[in-house]
């Protein structure tokens, strides 16, 4: 007797674990790597020294640059006290113009020459700092493409290590864009109702089947369809706190599509095709006999089928014996318990059995 219930609908699609965010680390300065100061494959903080690059050509730069800067401010204050002196001398008319306006002069471009000063002593200070080569990001770093004693260059095209944030972790999604409109249509028609006003549940299984033990979210769907799959990327997003998925990892991901809040499941064996491989089944009516109806079936739960179209709650399929009759016998019918669907929110009513 196949009865009404809600039925979660859910879609397992292939997916991809992805960095968040990825930095590549490369010196801003040149020279001899000195020590390597973190684990290849360890966790490091945003700031943390990983690479010490030789400092004392650069201390010997900002020691220069500092000397250059106190000698520009002797000369600006000198200026100034000029300029101090011949606007004194000038209200006395004791000085002239020409000599005023010389001083006035003299002070301005000894104010440019200190704060172009100041500028090459910060820059030596930048310099000597960039020797220490830190983590732009909290993650994970990969191997070190470089030891002690390696010579490198500011900016170089080689990254040193790269850090990767995997907690959480993104995992792209591909689906036919097909199959997003026919969801959207469904969606709108009222005939499927989302799982979630915003955000849909995800969960993952992993390459040796398995299965992750926390639950996602999906958080974006792409806005353009890739020309040579036909498909659309979705991106889910995981908590990761030991490390469990990795960038790069090839994983099936589960969807929550939506539920169907009166569906109808029978089990597989009930539905039987023709010639022509169109589903139809075998159902008993109220006087007791045989009638073949064509249906519409869509997705598979477990050992079940939803069935669309062409069958009512209240009615009697046959699922077992279905080789002793056809269409136009009168049966005698008896209850048989069958779980057609796990996903199912209830548990279906027993199906029947011909003799």
């Amino acid at each position: 007797t196949v009865q009404a219930a809600r039925v979660q609908l859910a879609t397992e699609l292939p997916g991809r674990v992805g960095a968040p965010v990825v930095s590549e680390v490369r010196p801003q300065v040149g020279g001899l790597i000195q020590a390597r100061r973190f684990t290849e494959g360890a966790m490091v903080k945003a700031g943390q020294v990983l690479y010490q690059i030789d400092p004392e050509s650069y201390r010997v730069a900002l020691a220069s640059a500092e000397a250059a800067l106190a000698r520009a401010q002797a000369t600006r204050d000198a200026a100034r006290l000029t300029v101090q002196r011949r606007d004194e001398l000038a209200r006395l008319q004791a000085v002239s113009q020409q000599d005023q306006q010389d001083a006035q002069t003299a002070l301005a471009q000894a104010e440019a020459d200190l704060a172009a000063a100041r500028a090459s002593r910060d820059s030596a200070a930048l310099n000597l700092r960039r020797t220490q080569v830190v983590a732009p990001i909290t993650g994970w770093a990969d191997v070190s493409s470089v030891t002690a004693g390696a010579l490198v260059t500011a900016e170089q095209t080689t990254a040193l290590t790269t850090v990767r944030q995997i907690d959480p972790v993104q995992v792209d999604i591909s689906q036919s864009s097909a199959e997003l409109m026919r969801l959207r249509q469904a969606w709108a028609q009222g005939q499927l109702q989302r799982s979630g006003a915003q955000e849909a549940k995800v969960s993952l299984l992993l390459e040796d089947g398995s299965r992750y033990p926390l639950e996602g979210r999906l958080g974006f769907t792409g806005v353009s369809v890739n020309t040579g799959t036909g498909a659309v990327t979705l991106r889910a997003w995981f908590s990761n706190p030991k490390g469990t998925l990795l960038p790069g990892m090839y994983v099936r991901a589960v969807l929550d599509t939506g539920a169907v809040p009166q569906g109808l499941v029978v089990p597989q064996q009930a539905v039987l095709r023709d010639n022509r491989g169109k589903p139809y089944v075998l159902v008993v009516d109220a006087n007791h006999r045989v009638e073949r109806r064509s249906v519409s079936v869509g997705q598979t739960f477990g050992t079940g089928w939803l069935v669309n179209d062409g069958l009512k709650a209240g009615e009697v399929v046959i699922i077992e014996g279905l080789q002793k009759v056809k269409a136009g016998d009168t049966v005698q019918a008896r209850e048989v318990e069958a779980t057609p669907s796990a996903q199912a929110d209830a548990a279906p009513a027993p199906a029947v059995a011909a003799r």
